[in-house]
């Protein structure tokens, strides 16, 4: 499954952080990659300056790096997630 650049994609993973107890802030932030993750309030500063895509991507990025229970995870939230872990890197 190929992963869409949509606002609807956006929603999805915003609705999958949230399932996994992360809070999502689209911040004012001078980040290098784009975001940065405070892991002991479990948030996710995401560059509010960063396109569509750019949004879609750091929430890609952050999710190898956090520990998930995927039998937490309800059905459409564990394909997204496991689809999003085996898109291709550009």
């Amino acid at each position: 499954m190929s992963i869409k650049y949509t606002v609807s994609t956006l929603k999805k993973f915003e609705e999958l952080y949230d399932e996994i107890g992360y809070s999502i802030r689209f911040e004012k932030g001078n980040f290098h990659s784009g975001y940065c993750i405070l892991q002991d309030r479990r948030i996710a500063v995401i560059n509010k300056f960063l396109p569509l895509e750019g949004r879609i991507n750091a929430l890609i990025d952050i999710l190898p790096s956090i520990e998930i229970n995927q039998d937490a995870l309800s059905k459409e939230m564990l394909t997204l997630y496991l689809s999003a872990l085996a898109k291709p890197v550009e």
